[in-house]
């Protein structure tokens, strides 16, 4: 089994089925594919396979996840999903202590490889939680997205 197929199976449980909350930017969602960042798909005839196509390409692919060890490619992966791609990669690179692009590049990759890979998945856990706490909707999300969190690191000790 790939490292994609491990990391989809926990990511699709945290994201659920279909949502459209009022305070979520989202607005639809289901499997975590969002309306807002997918306009022209219809979100609510979305299939799980569909979905999982749209986090391959979109999410794993076009941030060479598959260059990374399990650890973090896990964690950048759950947080792309749940804060955008960006976000993530500035979140992993505030981790590695190197320039905050946004890109997952040449710079962040090699620092990557001179990392402990647990140690930096824990930091990169740690920057997600001092982010989330920073987010206008935190009163109404962040029990949910700290139980995510929670979910991720049991999730690490078991597969990592």
């Amino acid at each position: 089994m790939n490292n994609f197929d491990l990391c989809i199976a926990p990511v699709l449980k945290n994201e659920g089925g279909t949502s459209n909350h009022p305070l979520d930017a989202g607005k639809l969602t289901r499997f975590g594919i969002s309306q807002r960042s997918y306009p022209k798909l219809d979100i609510a005839a979305l299939t799980v396979e569909q979905a999982k196509a749209l986090y391959k390409r979109d999410f794993w692919d076009a941030n060479h996840l598959d260059q990374l060890p399990l650890a973090v490619a896990f964690e950048f992966f759950d947080c792309a999903i749940n804060c955008g791609a960006g976000t993530a990669a500035r979140l992993l690179q505030r981790a590695l202590g190197v320039a905050e692009d946004g890109i997952i590049g040449p710079i962040t990759l090699a620092a990557i490889s001179k990392c402990n890979a647990d140690k930096l998945a824990r930091r990169l856990l740690a920057h997600r939680m001092q982010f989330y706490t920073k987010l206008s909707n935190w009163p109404h999300f962040g029990a949910g997205w700290i139980n995510r969190l929670a979910i991720n690191a049991l999730w690490e000790a078991d597969h990592v």
